[in-house]
């Protein structure tokens, strides 16, 4: 199990129908790219805060 650390804090901004714009410079940092799929967790604290994780799926090796 990796244990990551905060590199940095930054805002999005959420738009028509919930769209979540990420930075530019986010997406360069973590490379997302058009097209790519991102996992998403919704994790609950015992006070009932809830903050939603998001990662870069792997990508299939192509040969």
């Amino acid at each position: 199990m990796a244990i990551y650390r905060t590199l940095y804090y930054g805002d999005v901004t959420v738009g028509v129908g919930g769209r979540i714009t990420i930075p530019q410079d986010m997406r360069d940092d973590i490379g997302i790219d058009e097209g790519d799929t991102l996992t998403v967790r919704v994790e609950e604290n015992p006070g009932g805060g809830r903050q939603m994780v998001l990662w870069r799926a792997e990508q299939p090796v192509e040969e």
